[in-house]
């Protein structure tokens, strides 16, 4: 997991130049959090970490320059990011 984790945030990371690399990882973390546990919740059988991998790499593929300004739309992300982010 460490690996696929480091890869999608140095993804993220290039396709951002608004984030850190450590804020680039903690967005890669709940994203992934956040897929596979809307799945659970919505009654879907688990399909791998391929299967998240891969909505990931979209989110961030289709989202990812602008992913910083879902901040101020979206509290619960601004509160799980300052929860989870490197400290300063």
């Amino acid at each position: 997991m460490e690996e696929i984790f480091q890869r999608l945030a140095e993804k993220l990371y290039h396709k951002n130049d608004s984030l850190t690399i450590d804020e680039a990882r903690t967005w890669v973390e709940l994203l992934w959090e956040d897929f596979e546990v809307t799945r659970a919740k919505a009654g879907h059988d688990y399909e791998g970490k391929t299967m998240t991998e891969r909505i990931v790499t979209q989110w961030i593929d289709n989202y990812g320059p602008r992913l910083h300004e879902f901040l101020t739309e979206n509290p619960k992300y601004k509160a799980m990011l300052e929860k989870k982010g490197p400290s300063h």
